[in-house]
């Protein structure tokens, strides 16, 4: 057996680790990663990530859907201890779920104030407020006109005449009636929706994770070690939905309040120094968050109903499993390999007064405003090559397989294919600075809305990561 020296090999480790995910199915960002806790000896890490997606599509009407995802960025933080050779302990800081959408430019997910009422109401036959009153006005001097002829036809005894004409009278009516209620509809509207003429739909979801850890190193050579511990997380959000696209639910507007709640982590891991392996299978517990929701829904005042609201509301966070592994090659090349697994599939996003308008036309059923079909899996494979004392390169390729197709309208890709390099360089024996990136190709998606239907398409999308990592070892 080809023994290797793990403690310079160590240095093959780049900084391709040190950055998360962008777009990746859900509302995943930051892996969860756990592997400062696993490294040897005292150790410190600080790593920033920039993420700057590029997702554009097109709505049902065909009218362009300017870039959605807007750039952000997060940290983690790391720091392990070892108390004696058996007994190590840990806190780490990541954000791990995250949202950053904004719609933009002319179409249906951009509000067109009390106008886009008149659209979702009329089904698209009108798409306005003023064209509407003009329908109206030339609905009346129809009416006029038909109420004369009607009269000269009565009084030329003409009988099917003035069948015919009662006929088309009934049907101006109608329209009239129509095309009154719409405007009507339009002017209750016009206090709430008015303002928000030109605002594009808009998402901002951030949470915040501190995980303790203990661990307790067992066998006859220490190889084994499980650990775990409390995870405290901290949520907040706001969603604003403009736009026709989303029917009823136009000019909708919800502001979580902030909340942090406790959920734990447990894993096990394997560690032959010799040839610089070890592996690790982390699960980390859902968490569910109970605070209060602030909610809008300016349609449910054009049924006489209080569109604004304060209610209790909850939401729970989904558990995941990561699995961590890597061996020496060569006595200067390490493989990596990584794998997660999240069932976003159980997950859900239901104001309460959201789903109580919902319910309204779903036959009694309130839906969600965020779901997911399907189960994430994403994987990565890496090599880092160890060029001298002071620096190493690593790459890798990964793969995400999103949450489903059709997506939600306020996430729309379906996974990604995902290439990264990196770079560490050791400034000293204990510090080290690590430079990576990532860029990731986005699956296309249909855009769809709780109901089912689809409001837009979105093709040939991409990003890319960046991340800085700088890190003390003392073994």
């Amino acid at each position: 057996m080809r023994i290797f020296n793990h403690k310079t090999l160590a240095v093959a480790i780049a900084s391709v680790g040190a950055i998360g995910t962008a777009n990746a199915a859900g509302l995943d960002r930051s892996r969860q990663d756990v592997t400062a806790f696993l490294q040897d000896g005292t150790y410190a890490e600080a790593a920033y990530t920039y993420v700057d997606a590029d997702i554009t599509g097109t709505d049902t009407a065909g009218r362009a859907i300017n870039d959605v995802a807007e750039p952000y960025d997060f940290f983690h933080f790391g720091v392990k201890a070892d108390i004696n050779d058996r007994f190590s302990v840990g806190v780490l800081y990541d954000e791990p779920f995250a949202a950053a959408v904004k719609f933009e430019g002319v179409n249906s997910f951009v509000s067109r104030g009390a106008d886009d009422v008149v659209t979702v109401l009329s089904q698209g036959r009108v798409n306005s407020a003023a064209e509407a009153q003009a329908g109206i006005l030339q609905a009346r001097q129809g009416i006029a006109q038909l109420n004369a002829a009607i009269a000269a036809q009565t009084a030329a005894g003409n009988d099917a005449a003035v069948q015919q004409l009662q006929a088309q009278l009934q049907e101006a009516t109608v329209q009239e009636a129509s095309l009154t209620q719409l405007a009507g509809a339009a002017q209750l509207s016009a206090s709430s929706l008015g303002t928000q003429n030109g605002q594009g739909t808009n998402v901002e979801i951030r949470t915040n994770n501190v995980t303790m850890l203990m661990g307790a190193k067992f066998g006859a050579n220490k190889n084994f070690q499980i650990y775990g511990g409390p995870a405290a997380q901290r949520l907040n959000g706001e969603v604003h939905l403009r736009g026709a696209a989303y029917q009823n639910a136009t000019g909708y507007d919800a502001k979580i309040s902030t909340d942090t709640e406790l959920g734990w982590v447990a894993g096990v891991a394997y560690a032959k120094p010799e040839i610089a392996l070890k592996a690790a299978l982390t699960y980390r517990s859902e968490i569910e968050h109970n605070s209060t929701i602030a909610e809008v829904f300016p349609a449910m005042g054009l049924l006489g109903r209080n569109p604004n609201s304060t209610r209790d509301f909850s939401v729970t966070l989904p558990e995941s499993w990561n699995l961590d592994f890597q061996t020496g090659v060569n006595p200067t090349t390490l493989l990596t390999a990584k794998v997660r697994y999240v069932p976003w599939s159980d997950f859900d996003i239901r104001p309460p007064t959201y789903g109580d308008a919902t319910a309204l036309r779903n036959n009694g059923t309130p839906l969600p405003i965020v779901s997911y079909d399907k189960d994430q899996w994403s994987a990565e494979v890496g090599l880092g090559k160890k060029l001298s004392d002071k620096l190493s390169i690593a790459g890798n390729v990964g793969y995400d397989s999103g949450a489903g197709n059709p997506a939600t309208s306020l996430g729309p890709v379906k996974g990604y294919y995902s290439v990264g390099l990196g770079a560490k360089y050791n400034v000293t024996p204990e510090w080290s600075v690590s430079l990576g990136g990532k860029y990731l190709k986005f699956g296309d998606a249909e855009a769809q809305l709780p109901t089912k239907a689809i409001v837009g398409n979105f093709k040939d999308n991409d990003g890319f990561i960046a991340g800085l990592k700088v890190a003390y070892q003392a073994k």
